[in-house]
């Protein structure tokens, strides 16, 4: 029993399914950080476009 429970955690630890799966979250994570920075970027000049023209307008 303890050998089989000791070849399943060698078997785990050499997997590459777990580090594979990390990466991909790290990926991901990044991505949604630069996207919400875009977007907050794009807001605010968006915004300042806005109060510009309601500034010029009579």
């Amino acid at each position: 029993m303890l050998k089989s429970f000791a070849l399943s955690v060698k078997k785990f630890v050499v997997s590459e399914d777990g580090p594979t799966a990390v990466e991909y979250a790290v990926m991901l994570a990044l991505i949604v950080i630069v996207c919400l920075t875009s977007i907050s970027a794009i807001g605010t000049k968006a915004n300042s476009t806005f109060d510009s023209v309601q500034a010029a307008m009579p």
